[in-house]
């Protein structure tokens, strides 16, 4: 029998508020997927180090300090110098529109916004962290 899906959890940077972080976290769990939550005040390499010593299968970013543009993109170019690119990256927070789409172009699987509803977070992590789990077998 496959052990459950693995996801990380992550806050990075200085943002102190990780309520959202922790429902998502709850849902995954309730969903019977392993959740790793990192806490708050990681680095990006903090973050990836976590998902490679734990065999995770994604990560999960949550940001509303306004850091977006920096953080996520430093969370893929330390996936990609660690080797680790398969590892499903989205994140979820206080990001416009378009800067969503930016992210998405940078390597960034999904964004998540406040008030999207946890059945469809659970679901993206379900399939796209299934595909990843079906090709690294």
């Amino acid at each position: 029998m496959a052990r459950p899906l693995r996801i990380v959890i992550a806050k990075a940077g200085l943002d102190g508020h990780d309520r959202g972080a922790k429902v998502i976290a709850r849902a995954l769990r309730d969903a019977g997927m392993e959740v790793i939550y990192t806490g708050l005040f990681q680095t990006p390499e903090q973050i990836v180090q976590t998902a490679i010593q734990e065999d995770a299968d994604g990560i999960g970013l949550s940001i509303l300090s306004g850091a977006h543009m920096t953080l996520f993109p430093l969370i893929v170019d330390q996936l990609k110098t660690q080797g680790a690119e398969d590892i499903v990256f989205f994140g979820g927070g206080t990001i416009p529109p378009e800067d969503a789409d930016a992210l998405r172009k940078r390597g960034v699987r999904e964004i998540f916004t406040p008030g999207a509803p946890l059945s469809e977070i659970v679901s993206f992590v379900e399939r796209e962290c299934g595909k990843r789990r079906e090709l690294v077998s």
